[in-house]
C-alpha cells in the first residue's frame, strides 16, 4: 500500500486565510500527485461536508474531509497556519489542518487508518509535536507513525491501526475499545458496587464516518480515564462497525449516543440511562455528557425504547429548539405515510384505468369476481388501494408520536389516528391525534417508576393509559372543532374556481421548488395527497395532485435540459448528474436536482421556483387531473387532459432552463471556478430526512 501521506503532502507554512482558501492549497498536493483527479470537483464534495456540519474542532485543530469519486486513493495533507483559520471551532481559528481524502469505495483497511488518525487527534502530545516540527519530512514521518511524537506518548497512527487489525471483524471494522478504570469506584458513585467502577457504554457516528466518529470515541475514553469510570464505545464509521457484546450493554449504567446520523441498532441500549447529542458534543465537552449520564442514573430515569428510531432520528444537538423538533416530527410522519399514499393511490388510479369510472360503486370482490373480466380486476386494484388509503390518518399520527416518544408513542398514536377516522376529522385530527399521543407518553416517561415496574411500562402501563386519554380528548374534548374544520377545508377546496385554482397552483409550484424534498416541499404535497386520500376525491382535488406533480418533476428536467444544451455552464460532475436528473424527473423525484442547487443554490432555486410556479399555475389553467399521487410520466395515461399536462410541464422547464442559463452565463468566474462557491454554504432549507420521497 502506498503512503496516504509524505512530504510533498505537508505545508507547515500554510499562507491561506479561509477554509476554502486552505483546502486548495492541500488539495493541490494531491492533484499533483495523481491522488485527486478533478480538482474543482474534490473541493465542491469538500464544501458540501462542510456544509453539513463546521470540521473545527477545539484545541486548534481543523479536519475538512470527504468521501469523493475524484479521490483515487486515501490520501491525507497537513498544513500548518501561523495566522490561524475559522473552521468553526467554538474556540477560535485552528492551526493544524488535515485534508482528508477517501474514494467513494473505499477500502476497510485504508478506512482504518484514517480513523486511527482522527484518535490520535485527541492526544496532546501528538499535536503538540506537530507544531513544534520544523521539517515536512518529519511531520508526514510522526502522522504516518515511522517517528513517535514524544517518549511514553501513545502509539503512532499506523502502529495503532496494525494493533487494532489483529482484532478486526471480517467486514473490517476495529474492535469497540474500552477505556479501562480503576477497579473501584469513588464513594458515593450511583449505579455502582464497591466491586466495580460506574460503567457507561457509547455509540458514535458522523455523516462520513471517518473523522469525528473515532474523535468522539477517544475523547469519550479519555474521559473515562480520568473520572476513573469504564467507557466501552462502539464506532460506527466507515469501515463498518462491531457491535458491542450484549453482556457489556447489560452490565452497563448508562448509554451515551454521540452522532450526527441515525445510530444502527438502537433498540439494544433500550431501559437505560440515556444522554443523545450531535457527535461534536462528544469531542468537546465529554467530561459533561459522562456527569449527565451518571446524574440520570442517581435520579432513576432510563429510556423505555431507543431514542428516535425514526428517519430524522432527532440526531441534533440537545439544544435545538421546539420548532425545530415540531418539524421533525411530523416529517417522521409523513415521511411513513407516502408509501401507503403511493401504493393506495396508484392501485385505485389503476382500478379506474381497467374498470372504468364506475368501478367505485362495483360490489366486494369476495362477493362477485370473475377471473376473465377486466371489470372484476379493475374493482379488485380499487377496492386494495382504498384498503391501503384506510392507513394513511393512522399511520401519520402514530408516527408522529412515534417520532416523540419512540415506540411506546405508536399504540396511541395508531388509536387516535383510528378515531380521527371515526369522527371525520381527517388529516387535521391525524395531525392532533399524533402530537397529543406523543405528548401524552413523553409526559408519563418523567414520572420516576420503581425498578421494578419498569419492566411492564412500555408493554401494558404506558399503552392502556396514553390511549384512554389520546381516545377521551380526541372523542369527547377536540374531536368535533377539527372536524368541522376539516369539513370547512374539504368545502373550500371544493369551492376553488377561476384565478383562486391558478393562484393556489403558482403558490404549490413554488413550495414545491423551494427545497426539493424538504420541509416546504413536503407541506404541498402532504396537502395535495391528503385531497386525494378518499374513496371519491373531488374534482378541485385531483387538479390540485396534478398541480403538485408536474411542478415537482421541473427542477430535475431543466437542470438536466440546461446541462445538455449548455454544458460548458457545467462542471463535469454536474454534466453526470445532469443524465441520471432526466429520469428522476419523469419519475416525479425533485431530489434529482439537489446537486445543482447545492453547488449554486442562488440560482438554481430562484429559477426552479419560477418555473415550478408557472407549471403550477397552467396545470390548473388547464384543468388537468390526477387520482394518482405519483409515477411522472409513467401516469399519464391516468391523467385528465393529459397533452396540456404535458404541455404545463413542459412551458416550466423551458422557463427554469433559460433563467438557469442565462444567471449562469452572466457570471465572471469559469463554472468550475464556482462549484465550490456556494458549496460552502446553505444547501437550501432540507430536511433531516435521510429517505427520499416523491416530492
Amino acid at each position: 500500500m502506498s503512503e496516504m501521506i509524505n512530504a510533498d503532502l505537508v505545508d507547515l507554512d500554510l499562507s491561506a486565510d479561509t477554509k476554502e482558501a486552505a483546502a486548495r492549497a492541500l488539495a493541490e498536493r494531491m492533484v499533483a500527485q495523481g491522488r485527486v483527479t478533478d480538482l474543482d470537483g474534490f473541493l465542491a464534495d469538500v464544501a458540501a461536508r462542510e456544509a453539513q456540519m463546521p470540521t473545527g474542532l477545539d484545541g486548534g485543530i481543523g479536519i475538512p474531509h470527504c468521501r469523493s469519486e475524484h479521490v483515487t486513493e486515501p490520501t491525507l495533507a497537513f498544513g500548518r497556519s501561523a495566522r490561524g483559520i475559522d473552521f468553526g471551532a467554538a474556540d477560535g481559528p485552528a492551526d493544524l489542518i488535515f485534508l482528508i481524502a477517501a474514494p467513494a469505495g473505499a477500502d476497510d483497511a485504508h478506512l482504518t487508518i484514517l480513523s486511527s488518525l482522527a484518535r490520535q487527534l485527541m492526544n496532546a502530545e501528538f499535536t503538540s509535536a506537530l507544531r513544534a516540527v520544523d521539517d515536512a519530512a518529519h511531520a508526514a514521518a510522526l502522522i504516518r507513525g515511522d517517528e513517535a511524537p514524544a517518549a511514553g506518548s501513545e502509539d503512532s497512527v499506523v502502529a495503532s491501526t496494525e494493533a487494532a487489525s489483529s482484532g478486526a471483524t471480517a467486514d473490517g471494522a476495529a474492535p469497540a475499545k474500552t477505556a479501562s478504570a480503576d477497579t473501584s469506584a469513588p464513594a458515593g458513585d450511583t449505579g455502582s458496587s464497591a466491586e466495580r467502577p460506574f460503567r457507561v457504554v457509547a455509540v458514535t457516528s458522523c455523516p462520513t464516518g471517518i473523522a469525528h466518529t473515532y474523535m468522539a470515541a477517544e475523547s469519550l475514553e479519555n474521559a473515562g480515564r480520568e473520572a476513573g469510570i469504564e467507557v466501552v464505545v462502539e464506532t460506527q464509521g466507515s469501515a463498518g462497525f462491531t457491535r458491542l457484546d450484549p453482556a457489556v450493554i447489560a452490565a452497563a449504567d448508562g448509554v451515551i449516543f454521540a452522532h450526527d446520523v441515525p445510530v444502527r441498532d438502537k433498540d439494544r441500549f433500550a431501559g437505560k440511562p440515556t444522554v443523545d447529542v450531535g457527535v461534536k458534543a462528544g469531542i468537546n465537552r465529554p467530561a459533561e455528557l459522562i456527569s449527565e449520564v451518571r446524574d440520570k442514573a442517581a435520579r432513576g430515569v432510563v429510556t423505555a425504547a431507543a431514542p428516535g428510531g425514526t428517519p430524522v432520528e432527532r440526531a441534533g444537538d440537545s439544544g435545538e429548539g421546539y420548532g425545530t423538533k415540531l418539524r421533525k416530527w411530523l416529517m417522521s410522519g409523513v415521511s411513513y405515510m407516502v408509501p401507503f399514499v403511493a401504493a393506495g393511490g396508484l392501485l385505485i388510479a389503476l382500478g379506474f384505468a381497467i374498470g372504468g369510472w364506475q368501478v367505485n360503486k362495483a360490489p366486494s370482490v369476495m362477493d362477485h369476481f370473475v377471473w376473465t373480466q377486466t371489470d372484476s380486476w379493475g374493482a379488485l386494484l380499487f377496492q386494495i388501494g382504498g384498503v391501503a388509503f384506510g392507513f394513511l390518518v393512522p399511520v401519520l399520527a402514530g408516527y408522529i408520536a412515534y417520532g416523540m416518544a419512540d415506540r411506546p408513542g405508536l399504540v396511541p398514536g395508531f388509536v387516535g389516528g383510528a378515531i380521527a377516522l371515526t369522527i371525520n376529522a381527517g388529516f387535521l385530527g391525524g395531525l392532533a391525534a399524533g402530537l397529543i399521543a406523543g405528548g401524552v407518553v413523553m409526559a408519563i416517561q418523567k414520572i420516576h417508576i420503581p425498578a421494578t415496574l419498569r419492566g411492564i411500562m412500555p408493554v401494558v402501563v404506558i399503552p392502556l393509559v396514553s390511549s384512554a386519554i389520546v381516545g377521551f380528548l380526541m372523542f369527547v374534548v377536540i374531536g368535533k372543532p377539527i372536524a368541522s374544520a376539516q369539513k370547512g377545508m374539504t368545502d373550500w377546496l371544493n369551492g376553488l374556481s377561476g384565478a383562486n385554482a391558478v393562484l393556489l397552483g403558482a403558490l404549490l409550484g413554488l413550495m414545491m421548488c423551494f427545497d426539493l424534498g424538504g420541509p416546504v416541499n413536503k407541506v404541498a404535497y402532504t396537502f395535495a395527497t391528503a385531497g386525494i386520500a378518499v374513496s371519491n376525491p373531488s374534482d378541485s382535488a385531483m387538479k390540485i395532485m396534478a398541480a403538485v406533480m408536474a411542478a415537482g418533476m421541473v427542477p430535475p428536467l431543466a437542470m438536466a435540459l440546461a446541462t445538455t444544451v449548455r454544458g460548458k455552464l457545467f462542471t463535469q460532475t454536474e454534466r453526470e448528474n445532469g443524465k441520471a436528473a432526466w429520469v428522476l424527473g419523469a419519475s416525479f423525484i425533485s431530489e434529482g436536482a439537489i446537486p445543482f442547487a447545492a453547488a449554486d443554490p442562488l440560482r438554481v432555486i430562484p429559477s426552479s421556483m419560477i418555473g415550478g410556479a408557472v407549471t403550477g399555475a397552467l396545470s390548473m389553467v388547464f384543468g388537468a387531473t390526477l387520482r394518482a399521487p405519483h409515477g411522472g410520466i409513467f401516469v399519464v395515461p391516468l391523467i385528465g387532459n393529459p397533452l396540456l399536462y404535458l404541455v404545463a410541464i413542459a412551458a416550466g422547464v423551458g422557463v427554469t432552463t433559460v433563467l438557469v442559463v442565462v444567471l449562469k452565463g452572466m457570471r465572471k468566474q469559469s463554472p468550475e471556478g464556482a462549484a465550490k462557491e456556494a458549496a460552502g454554504g446553505a444547501i437550501a432549507a432540507r430536511g433531516d430526512s435521510k429517505q427520499p420521497i416523491a416530492a
